[in-house]
């Protein structure tokens, strides 16, 4: 837990603790870098103000090392601090003020997630688009025989994708599969996710090798060629 408001963070710290977490309460960003290299988290909630270095650039260098699920805390609402926070590799958000209830159903959502998706379950065979491959099972990914680093929100968004080529997923579609359907939100989260998962293969949205846009819908699998 990464909060400088002292009380916030002992608050969430309780509820936590209360869900049988082991929590670290952290006030400082530095300092959140270092300790998260230590720690190791299942998940990390990160307000986005915070002294030393800011929430962004905290997310930006865990995700260097940790494919830890980050939620973020922001007091701004305004779109681009969403943006720009979910571009760095967090996972969801949260805009204060907030429930620190709904915040322990998010964490419990993300952590409930089926490490593969179900239609997964009895396939043990890597899924191929062209120099693309998809280990669902393995949780990696290879593109033209090289290893790509995603994370695991990316990696599920990718995998649900794969598993069903044929099928034009609507946001919401893709947010029942990966975030679970209790989730409440803005929809487009898919879309900055999706946006960093094409960064990272390669891929140019107006072409869709891998991940096609189905104007009026959502996304498909492309066939990599």
């Amino acid at each position: 837990m990464v909060e400088d408001e002292t009380s916030l963070a002992g608050v969430l710290g309780s509820y936590l603790e209360r869900d049988g977490f082991e929590t670290t309460l952290i006030h400082d960003g530095l300092q959140a870098v270092l300790i998260a290299r230590d720690v190791d988290p299942d998940v990390i909630v990160l307000d986005l103000g915070l002294p030393t270095l800011d929430g962004i650039e905290v997310c930006r260098q865990i995700r260097t090392f940790s494919d830890a699920y980050v939620v973020v805390l922001t007091a701004r609402s305004e779109e681009v601090d969403t943006l720009i926070g979910l571009s760095v590799g967090a996972d969801d958000y949260m805009t204060k003020p907030f429930s620190p209830r709904e915040l322990m159903a998010r964490i419990q959502a993300m952590l409930r997630r089926p490490r593969t998706p179900r239609e997964a379950e009895d396939q043990h065979h890597d899924l191929r688009f062209a120099e693309l491959k998809v280990d669902v099972q393995g949780r990696d990914v290879w593109l033209g025989g090289e290893p790509v680093a995603l994370t695991r929100t990316e990696f599920d968004l990718l995998a649900a994708l794969a598993q069903r080529p044929r099928m034009a997923f609507s946001r919401r579609q893709l947010i029942d599969h990966v975030w679970g359907q209790t989730w409440v939100g803005d929809e487009h989260l898919v879309d900055v996710h999706i946006g960093h998962l094409r960064r990272k293969l390669g891929d140019d949205a107006a072409v869709g090798r891998f991940v096609r846009t189905v104007r009026g819908i959502g996304y498909r699998m492309g066939s990599g060629a």
